[in-house]
Formats: C-alpha cells, structure tokens, sequence
C-alpha cells in the first residue's frame, strides 16, 4: 500500500496575487521562494534601512522580525495575526513563550526570535543602570522599568539593591503572579539586602491592566516592606507601579 506524502509541494501563482493574499503562500521544502515574495522582503529592509522604524508600520517591523525565523513561508498573515492576538509589537514581543506558541503558525523559531529580541531590549536599557547612581539618572531608570514591565500579561516583582552612593548594584526579579496579584515576602526582601551588603532600595512592579494606580494591597505591602527595612538600617527609596504608558512613584504621590 502506498502511503501518500506528508507534505506536498503546491503550486505557486504566476502572477503576484493582490493585497494580503500576496503574503500567504506556504513553501514546500526545497521550493524558490517566488520573485514577488523575494521583492516585498527587499523593500521592506530597503525602507528600514533608509527611513527606520518611524517609516514603517507594527505589522511591518514584525515582519522583518518574522523574516529570519520563517525562510521558507509568507509571513504578513502571521505577523498580522500576532498583533490581532496581543493588541501591539511591544505586548507580541512580551508575550510568554507558552502563549506565543498557542498562536497557529508560531513554532520554536519564531518564540526564540522573538525571546531574543526581547532579550536584547532588555540587556540595552539594563546596562544604562546598573553600577551607576540611580537616583541621578532617574529617566534612564524608568525607560527600563517600562522595557522590562510594562506589556507583561501578568504581574512581577522587582527589586533594586543600592549600595551607600545609591549605586544600583543588583536588579533582581523576587516574584511573578497573577493578572492582578504578586506574592511579596517583607522578611525574604530584606534578607536578600543584607546578604547583597546592599544600604537601600526601590520596589517595582507591573500592573498589567495598564493602570498603575495602586491597591489597598500595595500600598499595605509597601509599609510592611518599610518597617522591616528600617529596623534593620535600611532605606526604602521608593515603589514604583509600571502601567502601560505611564508609572505611578509612591513617594511623589506621598505613599513613602
């Protein structure tokens, strides 16, 4: 009996098809990827190379993204599938690897690209932080944060350790929670400055809603978190809530 093959090769149009169905063509292995895809891919980098992001829109700069990691296959329909999904680049880039991969037409290739990308965002805006004096390079400080917080789907617990010159000296994640709660253990934050050699600190975390406006459960952990720091010789700097587009600083706003 014979078997027919798992994969076949289809035909390819002679004729550039119109709109988005010019970008939803799947390749056989193996097969020439058509002139008119091969095209579209050179006009786009051509564009981002001549204009930058600001010349391109969200579906386009996810393509570009999508190009390494899908050789072989139209990538336009996923890339706007991905946004329809996630709402923007920033939230599809965030997204955890196991809900990228709940998306038809994500495989392994695409989440490490993506993973990668945010990887590197995040080792940029990190490495204008660490090892200096936070308090005088605050902006810097909060493009981070955002980097790092802003467009995750759940909530994380961040905390940064200073030295005595305010020298960020450890940025370290202490927890990831739910959609709309983080566990935070007081004793274990402290435990950790003692043991950094660390003389104060600043509390971060995301509120995925997009609102940075804090809980009644914030603002009682935050206390909690000042009163063991201070009976140790600690200083607590500030907390600060990431929303989408903007944070909220508890000691502008007279929390601390």
């Amino acid at each position: 009996m014979t078997r027919a093959p798992a994969f076949t090769e289809c035909p390819l149009p002679l004729f550039a098809p119109d709109g988005d169905e010019a970008e939803a063509v799947v390749l056989a292995p193996g097969a020439r990827l058509p002139s008119y895809i091969r095209d579209h891919r050179q006009r786009l980098r051509a564009r981002f190379m001549q204009g930058g992001a600001g010349a391109m829109p969200e579906y386009e700069l996810l393509e570009l993204l999508l190009f390494r990691a899908i050789p072989r296959q139209d990538v336009k329909p996923l890339a706007r599938h991905l946004l329809d999904t996630f709402g923007d680049i920033n939230r599809v880039v965030a997204a955890s690897p196991a809900r990228l991969a709940e998306v038809e037409g994500v495989g392994e290739a695409v989440v490490q690209e993506l993973k990668l990308i945010e990887a590197v965002a995040h080792r940029m805006a990190r490495a204008r932080i660490m090892h200096r004096q936070v308090l005088s390079s605050w902006d810097a400080l909060l493009d981070y944060c955002h980097t790092a917080m802003a467009h995750r789907e759940t909530e994380q617990f961040r905390v940064l350790y200073l030295d005595r010159k305010n020298v960020l000296i450890a940025d370290e994640e202490q927890a990831r929670g739910t959609v709309d709660h983080v566990p935070v253990y007081p004793r274990e934050v402290v435990k950790r400055a003692l043991e950094l050699n660390a003389s104060a600190l600043i509390l971060v975390h995301n509120h995925p809603s997009g609102d940075p406006t804090p809980s009644d459960a914030d603002i009682d952990m935050t206390t909690r978190v000042r009163e063991a720091a201070e009976a140790l010789g600690l200083v607590l700097h500030d907390h600060l809530i990431i929303g989408k587009s903007r944070e909220l600083s508890f000691r502008a706003q007279g929390y601390l």
